[in-house]
Formats: structure tokens, C-alpha cells, sequence
């Protein structure tokens, strides 16, 4: 028996169906082990030996590799095709020697596609672990846990509220908080444009003013109204005539084949898809078999593949599609073992792969890489100037033709931030002499726009410019900014947090080099080397480790002052903007006498009044100088039944009222969805309210707002509420009905109950059976009573037909029963010592504690790894 071991249990599903009787296919479900998130699971006294401890919950996993390794004549290591996929080989490797389970005959196999082609070919080409990946591996994980482990706990006792640091994490967290900084500071800047509608031969077309005055004008040459409508009237009273005409050829070549860094950037583009769901998507489409390994930075497509695509082109078009020779596409990876095929489709016959996000991204894939191998656009630029009799003022039209779509008719890509482009317009035929009709002339103001903020498209772009990271770790990095809170999204751009902007600063100040973007990128291509078996990995780490060690060792001694006093000055600028008056921005709105200065807390960074505790006046460490603008509390009445004053505060955890002062003070927050005036706010601070008592308990039912919202709550029980006018508005049966919903667990069926299809769709088309789709443990399945199919990842419930399912259920059914089945009543030979009579001397024979510390001795190498 051959034991292949692969990642996914889709994956080995699929594999095992490719692969003879003589086959098992096994999923490690991932990593199987990992350092453990404790000090000294890398020791750098000890050559940067590492400590890797199995995961807990793959234990189960683990047995039963280790168990049929044991009988296994052949090991084969499928894992994916990259430095990941290497490593999780290595893994399971080790804790099979460990374990003393490890076949004498070992082998790696990889492959690009998961088509039976692919498989079988890659079967007859086995190799040997690759050492220069699992260095890299080792390097890049070792690296990792030194920063994550050494800098995150200097944040956490000098930082109060942050959260974590790392290699790459800062570096791009540090990209978004520059951008933003750099919006803050942008000074809009006021320009005019003169533009004239012409028209032609009954084709009307726009103009723009170049020249005025014999002057060349740029984008802000007319910078004030006053010039602009001088302008306009010179245009107005000129007779323009076309001076030049020039046609110039262009031609336009498709893009490559999708990499993983252009395959998130094009998603995200034109599918709105965050990169992290971009590649589980990509991972579902791969382990279906649709397409080749997303995890890739090669442009490159195999010689069958090209030819494949060439004859779709042709099939779909006509011959002038197909250029003469074959798209050959070179990648710029330094290494060639991480520069594997792009992403294309295994079958360039099938334009549509199952439904929902699976299908609209597998056919932007498609359409990428037919596009790749189509012909050139072609086009015709033309620019035309006019002018007028005096030679002084000039206008200008610019234009585009496409003689021949070539790849467009296709695929267009995508881009970030594109203005409008004039050359796209189309032009009247023009000839030097012609004099077009005038039929208006506009003046128009603009501002200079500051640049724009990060998209999830533009900053993966941006860090690969800069060589910040690599496409497969893009994706998590991202995940993990928003995991942190450093940074929000709104309308798929990102806008720094302040705990971002803060940790951000903090880094700069005193880890300047560690988030420096050339120091980071020159790491990644050291670990590059160490891929190519250009550098040794330890020597890497010991480089790093001598500088780095030191300066954090420096930075812990510092006290928690003396560091919010370096980041006051740091960010004065920020927290402390000049004021358009020439005021101190550093004096305090309340008392009128303190100086306003950076305070750590237990919950994070504020600005506070040194006059405290006379002035208690403080602000969040808040976005940009606005901030600063902060006029303190503000009275928005006197409760009626105290006459205390009720006042809108400003605190460490965002706005909030307050009753009354002191230790008797009340205080609620301020939920977003309330315009707040006085009545709101002694309706906040009057919480909770009680509804009444439930009608069969007699316990009281209340409503008020906690951490995670409005709610209800009774005898220990709770009920979300929707809105915080919920609150006041929610009468006894509606609370009665809420509380028993929430009881049941939202309505959800109890255990045992029959279940309502996910979908009813009809009678199988050759065995008339009612065909359905359930919702099962491990996702939907079609079933006709008798046969259960699993629905692929690239198919949805709702876009699924009655002959697809029905092709799925022939397909089970053809498939026979499943060959774990056998297996696993193999296993069970516990019922052997059900034979009492003449078996019960056995079994007290077989219950002695001798077993137990056999098993111990079993387990200790593989705990200690």
C-alpha cells in the first residue's frame, strides 16, 4: 500500500479518484505542528534550534497517518507546490520519524493542477524533500517568532492598548498611516480650465485652452476665477482654426497571466473582493481541479496550456485573434523553485465553473489568461490643435480609435484611481484649415486632490513595488491590521485607527530601521537566497538577532514617561497642529491656564491638561488635527429633577454624558445611531428600564445597552435588541416573544428534528427520484434518498440545476461505497472480546497497567518536538 499525504481533505478527495486501488490518500488538514507561543521555542544561544509542538486538534489526524505509515511500503509527500507546502511535508515527516512510523521509501511529488494528468505524471516524477525551502522555511518562521516574541511584550509595558508588532505587519500598517498623514497635510491648491464645445460635420467634440496669451498653460497656470473668465472670453471671441492634425499608430499588449499579487489586486478591482477571501475562493477553485496553483509569482503557462488557449481564441474568434507566434511571458522571481506557473484554467473549454463568487472569479481567471495569448489592440491617436487669428491662444482635442480590439474584445484590466482619460473620446475627421463651429465655452474651478487612500488592490500593488513581504503572505498580513483594529475599511479604502497611528509612531521612534521599507525588503530577499541555497539560514537570523536583541533590551529600560514624553514631541505636529489664529495649540479649551500633553493609561495613549487634577480635562489621542479643535464639555441642559447640569464629555473610550460631578457622577455612552440632544440623554442615563414582570416567571424584564449593543434581560437570560430606540420602545409581548427566541437558539430546529431542504429541485431526470439539496455537517449535499453527493466548494445551493445535481448523484452513485468504510470495520475488532465465556481469563489478562507506559514511551519523541 502507497500513502500519499496532501493538505485538504477536497484535495485528497480528488487525488485518491486519479490514483489505483494500491493508493490511500490522507489530509494533515495544514500545518501539523508549530513553535509554541511561549519564551524559548527558538533559542538563539542554541544555533537558532526550535521547539515545534503538534497542534492539539490534529492529533486524531496524526494517529491515523502514523498508523497506516506503519504499514505503508511507500511514503509520498503531494503537499502544494511552494515553500509552505514544502514545510508541511518536512512536518509530517518529522513527527512520523518521531513516532518511529516513518517508511523507509519517502518520496515528494508535486504538481500544478489537480487533473489526473497532472497527478499521475507528477507520481512518475518523484524527488526528494527540498532543504533549501525548508531552510527558508525555518528562517522566515524563526524570524517571525524573534520579532513577534521580543518586540510585542516592549509594546505592552511601554505602550499601554497596543496590541501586537510584526516583521512585515508594521511595515505595511506603516504605509497606510503615511498616507494618511500625507492626506492631512495636503494643501488643496485652486485651478481653473477653459474648455470649448466644437462641433463638425454635425459631430460635436470638446477642446481644451493650451495656450493663452502665447503662453503654454500646465494643469495650474489659471489659478484664480478673474484669469479664468479673461480666458474664457478670449475663446469666446476668437475664430479657431485647425492648425495641425496628428495621427499617430498605437498598439496595445495584453497582460500577463494572473500571479497571486495581480490576482488579488484585479479582484479586489473589479470583483470587490478582499484578498483574503480572493484566495480561499482561488483555493476552493484549485482543489475542484478548475485551476492551476494560486499561490504563485510566475507569469509563465506551460507549452500544452498555450496551445490550448490558442486554439479557444480561435475558436471563439476568428483566425486575426491569434497572433502569429505564442506569448511567451518571463517572470522577474529570483528564484525559480517559488516561480511556478500563473494561474490559469486546467480546461480552456470551460468558461463557467460553478456559481456565486466561485464563478465570477474562475472567469476572471479565464478571461486573463485567454486574453494572454490573444493579438494586439490596435488604435489610432489624434491630437488636433486649433487656433486662433492672432496666433496667441491655442486650443487642443485629443482622441482615440480602436482599428482592431484584439484582446480587448475580451478582457480589459483594471486600475487604480484612473481619471477620466480624454484620449477616449472620439474625434470628427479634421483637416488643417477646417474652422468647427463654437458652440459654447465653459470656465471651470477644481482643487488639487490629496492622494488617495490605500485600497486592498493598491496597497498589495504598493508593497510588492517595494518588495515588502511576498504575494502569499499579502492576504493574512492584511487580515491581520483589521484583526488588530489598527486599521478600519470604509468603502474599500483603509483609514488608519488611532491605536494604528500610535504603535505606528512608537516603531518609528525607536525601532526606525526594523520598519524601514529598504530594510525590510532587502530581509525578504536574504530569505530569498536562503530559497536558492544562495545563504545559510542561520547566518541570517544571527545577523539580525545581533542588532535587534540590544536595541529592544534598550528600549525595556526606558521608563513608560520618559517614552510618552519622546512620542509628545514625536507627534506634536499631529496632536498639536498650528492654529490659523497663532494661538498655542498646546493650551488648554477648559481652564485656560494648563498645557495639553500625550498621557499613557492603562487603556492607551490621551491628550490631558497638566493642570489635573484642578482640570480634568482630557481627549482621545484622536484623528488628525481636528482633534485639537476640541472645545471640551458642552452643556446641553439642566435635568429636571436634580437641576444638575447635563453635559456631553469627550473621554479615553469616545463621547459620553454626564449627571452631576464627583463620585456620585452618572455617565452613559453615546450609541452611534442617537441624534443626541437633552431628552436623549436623560433617557441614557436613566438606564435600564424596566419592561415589567414576565407573565409566568414574575421576574422583572429589562432593557438598557451594553458592550455589544441593546439588549433584554431576564433571570440570567439576554436578547439582542436591534436599535438603541429598541430600548424605550420595546413593550412586555414583544420582550416575551424575544426571550423565548433567543432561548431556543434563534428558532434554529432542535437536535433530532426533521430538517427542511436547503432546496427542492425536482425529479431526476433517469430515475424519476426526488432530488434535494440538505445542509449537512460539512456543508450542503444533494441527496435523492438513497445517494448523498457533496455539492463542490465552486457550486452554490441557489445557482444549482436539477441536471447538474442529478450528475452529481450518478457520479456518487458509479463511485460505489466509499473505502474508508472497509477500513474502519477493520479497525473494530474491539467485539472480539465479546466471547465471555471462554474470554473473560483474556480479558483480565489484557487490562494490566503494563499497556499504559508502552504507550507513554511511544509519545514522549513526538511531544518533544
Amino acid at each position: 500500500m502507497q500513502l500519499v499525504i496532501v493538505e485538504s481533505p477536497a484535495k485528497a478527495k480528488t487525488i485518491e479518484k486519479y490514483l489505483g486501488s494500491d493508493y490511500r490518500v490522507l489530509a494533515s488538514y495544514g500545518h501539523v505542528r508549530d513553535l509554541p507561543p511561549k519564551d524559548g521555542s527558538v533559542n538563539p544561544d542554541d544555533g537558532f534550534a526550535m521547539e515545534w509542538e503538534n497542534y492539539a486538534d490534529k492529533a486524531k489526524q496524526l494517529k491515523a497517518i502514523a498508523d497506516l505509515s506503519k504499514t505503508a511500503d511507500r511514503l509520498i509527500l503531494a503537499t502544494d507546490p511552494d515553500r509552505e507546502g514544502e514545510a508541511i511535508s518536512w512536518h509530517v515527516q518529522e513527527v512520523l520519524r518521531a513516532r518511529k512510523a516513518l517508511p523507509k521509501d519517502v518520496q515528494r511529488v508535486t504538481f500544478n493542477a489537480i487533473t489526473k494528468q497532472a497527478v499521475t505524471s507528477a507520481m512518475q516524477a518523484p524527488r526528494e524533500l527540498d532543504t533549501d525551502l525548508i531552510d527558508a522555511y525555518r528562517a522566515r518562521r524563526a524570524l517571525d517568532y524573534l520579532v513577534g516574541f521580543t518586540l510585542s511584550p516592549v509594546l505592552w509595558r511601554k505602550l499601554p492598548g497596543a496590541k501586537s508588532a510584526g516583521r512585515v505587519q508594521s511595515v505595511a500598517l506603516r504605509l497606510i498611516v503615511e498616507r494618511e498623514r500625507e492626506i492631512e497635510s495636503f494643501v488643496s491648491q485652486e485651478y481653473w480650465s477653459v474648455t470649448a464645445a466644437l462641433e463638425q460635420d454635425g459631430t460635436p467634440f470638446t477642446a481644451r485652452l493650451v495656450q493663452w496669451e502665447g503662453k503654454k498653460l500646465d494643469r495650474l497656470s489659471i489659478g484664480n476665477e478673474g484669469d479664468a473668465l479673461r480666458a474664457k472670453a478670449d475663446v469666446e471671441a476668437g475664430r479657431f482654426e485647425v492648425q495641425s492634425v496628428e495621427t499617430r499608430p498605437a498598439t496595445r499588449n495584453p497582460p500577463p497571466p494572473f500571479t497571486t499579487s495581480t490576482l488579488q489586486q484585479e479582484a479586489a478591482r473589479k470583483l470587490g473582493f478582499s484578498a483574503d477571501h480572493t484566495m480561499r475562493i482561488a483555493q476552493g477553485l484549485y482543489e475542484d481541479g478548475a485551476i492551476t496553483y494560486m499561490r504563485t509569482d510566475g507569469v509563465q503557462m506551460d507549452g500544452s496550456a498555450i496551445s490550448a488557449a490558442r486554439k479557444a481564441v480561435a475558436d471563439r474568434y476568428d483566425a486575426s485573434y491569434v497572433p502569429d507566434k505564442p506569448r511567451q511571458y518571463q517572470t522577474k522571481a529570483k528564484n525559480a523553485q517559488e516561480a511556478h506557473e500563473a494561474i490559469r484554467p486546467t480546461d480552456f473549454g470551460r468558461d463557467k465553473v460553478g456559481g456565486g463568487d466561485h464563478a465570477r472569479l474562475y472567469e476572471l481567471v479565464w478571461k486573463r489568461a485567454l486574453a494572454s495569448q490573444m493579438a494586439s489592440a490596435r488604435m489610432e491617436r489624434t491630437t488636433i490643435d486649433l487656433a486662433d487669428g492672432t496666433g496667441r491662444h491655442m486650443l487642443r482635442a485629443t482622441g482615440q480609435v480602436v482599428l482592431f480590439p484584439g484582446y480587448l474584445a475580451l478582457y480589459e484590466e483594471g486600475q487604480d484611481d484612473s481619471a477620466t482619460d480624454e484620449e477616449a473620446r472620439r474625434l470628427p475627421r479634421l483637416r488643417e484649415g477646417d474652422t468647427p463651429a463654437k458652440k459654447g465655452v465653459a470656465a471651470e474651478q477644481h482643487f488639487t486632490q490629496p492622494p488617495p487612500r490605500f485600497s486592498e488592490a493598491s496597497l498589495v500593488k504598493r508593497m510588492e513595488e517595494l518588495g515588502i513581504g511576498r504575494p502569499s503572505t499579502y492576504a493574512s498580513i492584511i487580515k491581520t491590521l483589521k484583526d488588530r483594529a489598527y486599521v478600519r475599511v470604509e468603502k474599500n479604502r483603509f483609514f488608519a485607527e488611532e491605536s494604528g497611528r500610535l504603535v505606528t509612531a512608537f516603531l518609528e521612534r525607536f525601532f526606525e530601521k526594523y520598519v524601514g521599507f529598504d530594510y525590510t525588503a532587502g530581509l525578504e530577499e536574504e530569505l530569498d537566497d536562503v530559497s536558492g541555497g544562495r545563504a545559510e539560514w542561520q547566518a541570517v537570523l544571527e545577523a539580525f538577532w545581533r542588532d535587534f536583541k540590544p536595541r529592544t533590551a534598550e528600549v525595556m529600560e526606558q521608563q513608560p514617561s520618559a517614552i510618552t514624553a519622546e512620542l509628545d514631541q514625536f507627534l506634536a505636529p499631529y496632536l498639536f497642529p498650528e492654529k490659523a489664529d497663532g494661538g498655542d495649540p498646546r493650551l488648554c479649551p477648559n481652564c485656560g491656564a494648563g498645557k495639553l500633553a500625550l498621557r499613557g493609561g492603562r487603556f492607551g495613549a490621551f491628550v490631558a491638561c497638566s493642570n489635573y487634577p484642578e482640570c480634568k480635562y482630557t481627549r482621545r489621542f484622536a484623528q488628525g488635527g481636528a482633534a485639537a479643535e476640541d472645545s471640551g464639555p458642552e452643556t446641553l441642559g439642566n435635568d429636571p429633577e436634580t437641576g444638575l447640569p447635563v453635559e456631553r464629555k469627550s473621554g479615553r473610550f469616545g463621547p459620553y454624558i454626564q449627571l452631576g460631578d464627583g463620585k456620585d457622577a452618572k455617565r452613559a455612552s453615546i450609541p452611534k445611531d442617537v441624534d443626541l440632544d437633552l431628552e436623549w440623554a436623560l433617557k441614557l442615563l436613566s438606564l435600564p428600564r424596566t419592561i415589567g414582570n414576565h407573565p409566568e416567571t414574575g421576574e422583572p424584564i429589562t432593557a438598557s445597552i451594553g458592550r455589544y449593543g441593546p439588549y433584554l434581560a431576564h433571570a440570567g437570560k439576554y436578547a439582542r435588541l436591534q436599535a438603541t430606540a429598541d430600548v424605550f420602545e420595546t413593550g412586555m409581548n414583544a420582550a416575551v416573544v424575544k426571550l423565548a427566541e433567543a432561548a431556543a437558539g434563534g428558532g434554529r430546529p432542535a437536535r433530532g428534528a426533521a430538517r427542511e431542504p436547503l432546496k427542492l429541485l425536482g425529479k431526476h431526470p433517469r430515475t424519476e427520484a426526488e432530488l434535494k439539496v440538505m445542509e449537512g455537517r460539512y456543508g450542503a449535499y444533494v441527496t435523492d434518498g438513497e445517494t448523498n453527493a457533496t455539492l463542490p466548494k465552486s457550486v452554490t445551493v441557489d445557482q444549482l440545476t436539477l441536471e447538474e445535481a442529478a450528475s452529481l448523484i450518478d457520479a456518487r452513485a458509479a463511485a460505489g461505497p466509499k473505502t474508508k468504510k472497509p477500513v474502519k470495520k477493520a479497525a473494530a475488532k474491539k467485539p472480539a472480546a465479546d466471547k465471555k465465556a471462554p474470554a473473560e481469563k483474556k480479558a483480565a489478562v489484557k487490562k494490566p497497567a503494563t499497556k499504559k507506559p508502552a504507550a507513554k514511551k511511544a509519545a514522549k519523541p513526538a511531544d518533544g518536538e
